[in-house]
């Protein structure tokens, strides 16, 4: 896992509950040592700090992801401006994901496994995306996309009908866009 993960879970984790809480979170890890963005770390790190948080804040790991992607689009856009393109909707975001924004991930960081999402659009207010990822963070990415409604003051409401962590191989995200 890139080291840029590392490092937007860490600004949450300092944002939201200050600096001695990461490095809890490190120690109950067992964990040592910093994370550069441009590194590649073991994805068992990600998910050691995960289940840390989950205990410390006693909070189901899945809540932790979301919180957590939901909190890192927006400043992985605001360290990567050029990954919002010219797009002025969360869904114009979205739709991209494996056309422009996954591209441009591995361009910005070489060797970085990115999820891959098949998107369809269902109706104009609702899209379907199949997430494959050997990591299973699906609940991460049910966050990002949360962050994306947040990013540009859009109501998203996000569901699962299939997800990996119940013994599918793929996860079936259903986002919808809700009025204000």
């Amino acid at each position: 896992m890139k080291g840029i993960l590392f490092n937007l879970v860490e600004q949450i984790v300092t944002e939201d509950h200050g600096a001695d809480m990461w490095d809890d979170l490190l120690d109950d890890a067992g964990l040592f040592g910093a994370y550069t963005s441009i590194g590649s770390y073991d994805d068992a790190e990600m998910m050691a700090i995960l289940d840390a948080a989950s205990q410390r804040l006693d909070v189901p790991v899945p809540e932790v992801e979301r919180h957590i992607g939901r909190r890192a689009l927006p400043l992985f856009l605001e360290r990567y401006p050029e990954l919002r393109g010219d797009h002025t909707t969360s869904r114009g975001l979205i739709m991209t994901l494996n056309s422009f924004i996954h591209p441009q991930v591995r361009i910005l960081h070489p060797g970085a496994d990115v999820p891959d999402f098949d998107v369809a659009e269902i109706e104009s207010d609702s899209i379907e995306m199949t997430y494959r990822s050997g990591r299973r963070l699906c609940f991460f990415a049910e966050g990002l996309l949360l962050g994306a409604g947040d990013e540009y003051g859009e109501n998203i409401a996000v569901s699962q009908s299939t997800c990996m962590h119940d013994g599918a191989d793929h996860c079936v995200l259903q986002v919808m866009w809700e009025s204000p």
